[in-house]
């Protein structure tokens, strides 16, 4: 591959970035975020934006990429292997998550209230929208790009740091706020560093599954459980607290243990992105 090529790939990963962070501000507005007036018109930015990503791809693209799969393809859109790719990396995801699962209250789940979400703005924002046109622009858009270059392993490394350094620009929404510099940065870093680890999974289970669906109904689901609260298990009395931590403990062992056999390209008729066949996309 060209190093022009593989420049071009880059920066264009760089521009989606800073254009997809840009289509959130374009907007003249003093409302906070969480306003509907604010939500409603971010949603219409990114969801050109998800017009806008693909062709970076469709355009800077190898000769050799597209020989090897239509665009579709590429995006992880295609029918074989959707149900295991929907459903494997969610029931992955949940192990991981055994001790923040445990720490919900099952028996207030009311059915009328959960189905009001849908009518919720910033439920669907957190839940459907956001999710969706990350996932799209980030992982579906850029991996390829990368790949074509740097190859599957390489890429899934590279291409979160585009993910999280997006994640900035919250940083500017709590200055607006009211919150200090020193408090807003020390935070800004730390939404860096575990979105990025988290771009790093969502990347991984893309190339594994071949499948926009198995990164986008993770990233959904994690939006929805949120940061793990240790404080919180670390407050709990015994027994109670050595049983919560306990399924932390034991959720991130069976997660690490079951990652790799879950995942196997095979079980998701995945034959284009492949860990152990590096050739398959980058030429």
């Amino acid at each position: 591959m060209s190093v022009t090529i593989c420049l071009s790939s880059v920066g264009a990963c760089f521009l989606l970035s800073i254009t997809y962070v840009a289509s959130l501000y374009i907007w003249s507005s003093s409302h906070p975020r969480d306003h509907p007036l604010t939500i409603k018109r971010r949603f219409f930015s990114v969801f050109i934006m998800m017009f806008i990503s693909p062709m970076f791809l469709y355009i800077l693209g190898s000769r050799e990429l597209f020989q090897k799969a239509t665009i579709w393809e590429l995006l992880g859109f295609r029918i074989e292997g959707i149900f295991n790719a929907s459903l494997i990396p969610l029931l992955l995801t949940m192990v991981l998550f055994l001790g923040p699962i445990s720490m919900t209250q099952c028996s207030n789940f009311n059915s009328t209230e959960y189905m009001s979400n849908f009518t919720n703005l910033i439920w669907l924002r957190n839940h459907i929208v956001a999710p969706l046109s990350e996932e799209f622009t980030f992982r579906a858009c850029m991996l390829p790009l990368l790949m074509q270059c740097f190859g599957n392993t390489a890429s899934i490394l590279i291409c979160p740091l585009f993910f999280g350094v997006a994640h900035f620009h919250h940083m500017l929404e709590r200055l607006k706020s009211g919150m200090d510099l020193k408090t807003a940065i020390i935070i800004s870093l730390f939404q860096f560093l575990y979105t990025t680890l988290f771009g790093v999974y969502s990347a991984y289970l893309f190339v594994r599954t071949g499948h926009f669906a198995a990164p986008f109904i993770v990233h959904a689901f994690c939006n929805h459980m949120g940061f793990p609260n240790f404080q919180e298990a670390l407050s709990y009395k015994s027994p109670k607290k050595e049983r919560v931590c306990s399924l932390f403990l034991l959720g991130l062992l069976l997660w690490g243990l079951l990652l790799e056999p879950t995942t196997k390209p095979d079980l998701f008729s995945n034959h284009l992105y492949n860990l152990n066949k590096e050739e398959d996309i980058k030429s």
